[in-house]
């Protein structure tokens, strides 16, 4: 049986004041949870026997609370709650842009930014196609979605085990990079990705939903990029939504990697 003070808890984490308090954020599901489980130190987890037998030799230093169905529908922040609930610790996102410069010392690496990415949907999206191509690190801009807000952690289906996110002065970031460093970007006048010669490693920055990429990080992209509508002159969409477009983006990245 879970206690009032537990369901408390678990509800205040909906949102960020109450992640912030108590240095924790909310994973639902046997796959969400499976997968935090090896990166993330788990506080408490409230699930039902099944779910606990089967995975108790990864719970040795958690307070575990077996519910029934009906309890676990009460914990949850979920419309259909499955099997399982986890309280995880809630690490320190936020870095120094000069503290995080190292992570980008190799043009071998490819990193993406956020430039103010708000709807948490996309943000989980982003996390995990990042996951998909093999990018580890995302910098965010501090005006960016809450990565672990339960929305987003969902939405990662289990991505942000594997990709490191940082907070920081986006500007400040990009302005100590070497010059010669590529920053990419998506913009309305940049050059057809399909015809570029794209490096191995670098940086994407994708901007905001509405807005796109800020005025001022505009000037700090050297390498403008375009996702073309097709046919060419066909009246379409305003724009890509800004998850599809970084999916389009990084395959073709991957692409010439592959091509060589």
């Amino acid at each position: 049986m879970i206690s009032k003070a537990k369901l408390k808890l678990i509800h205040s984490l909906e949102n960020k004041k109450g992640r912030r308090e108590n240095g924790l954020f909310v994973a639902e599901g046997p796959k969400v949870v499976g997968d935090l489980l090896s990166r993330f130190p788990v506080k408490l987890v409230v699930a039902v026997d099944e779910w606990i037998k089967n995975n108790s030799n990864h719970l040795r230093n958690a307070e575990i609370v077996e519910v029934s169905d009906e309890e676990l529908r009460k914990a949850s922040l979920l419309q259909h709650p499955q099997e399982v609930l986890a309280l995880f610790e809630l690490p320190c996102d936020t870095a120094d842009a000069l503290g995080i410069l190292p992570l980008l010392s190799s043009d071998e690496v490819l990193s993406l930014a956020l430039d103010g990415v708000q709807d948490p949907g996309n943000l989980g999206t982003i996390i995990r196609v990042a996951d998909w191509f093999g990018i580890e690190n995302i910098f965010c801009s501090t005006n960016t979605a809450d990565a672990y807000s339960p929305k987003v952690i969902q939405a990662t289906m289990g991505s942000i085990a594997r990709v490191h996110l940082y907070y920081t002065d986006l500007e400040q970031l990009l302005q100590s990079l070497p010059t010669d460093y590529p920053v990419y970007g998506t913009l309305l006048d940049g050059e057809d990705i399909y015809s570029q010669k794209l490096t191995r490693g670098g940086l994407i920055v994708m901007g905001n939903e509405g807005n796109g990429i800020s005025p001022a990080i505009r000037p700090l992209i050297n390498h403008r990029l375009l996702i073309p509508n097709y046919p060419k002159g066909r009246p379409t969409a305003d724009s890509l939504n800004v998850a599809i477009a970084t999916a389009i983006t990084c395959a073709e990245f991957r692409r010439n990697c592959l091509l060589g």
